[in-house]
């Protein structure tokens, strides 16, 4: 494959294959659902195949600096997100800990999408 037009040469629908399975990765590292959740990590996830695709100097390491990234980033979350959000360590169960268990997506999603983009 000419290095200079690898590009041009990747079959066609591959990248978004690419971004598909990004996304599906990012959904593993989300305890919870939703709409905008979902189209919040569909865009991390254009961006970031965007900006290797464009850095890339051939298509193996398109695919490596992808492959790179992303077990650096499970490796990451599987160390960190279960310790980012203390489940009511007092064990009351006083309406401030009911409150605060329901504010714990919103704010775990500003987490992941803080340390997504960071490590991107």
């Amino acid at each position: 494959m000419d290095t200079n037009n690898w590009r041009t040469e990747m079959p066609p629908g591959s990248r978004e294959r690419i971004v598909n399975k990004i996304t599906e990765a990012l959904k593993s590292y989300v305890p919870f659902s939703g709409q905008e959740v979902l189209e919040e990590l569909k865009k991390i996830s254009a961006r970031f195949e965007e900006k290797i695709y464009t850095i890339a100097m051939d298509q193996p390491d398109y695919l490596r600096k992808i492959s790179v990234k992303m077990v650096a980033m499970e490796s990451k979350y599987q160390n960190t997100i279960p310790n980012s959000l203390p489940l009511n360590p007092s064990g009351n169960n006083n309406s401030d800990s009911g409150a605060s268990h329901n504010m714990q997506p919103q704010v775990h999603k500003q987490i992941l999408s803080q340390n997504i983009r960071s490590n991107m």
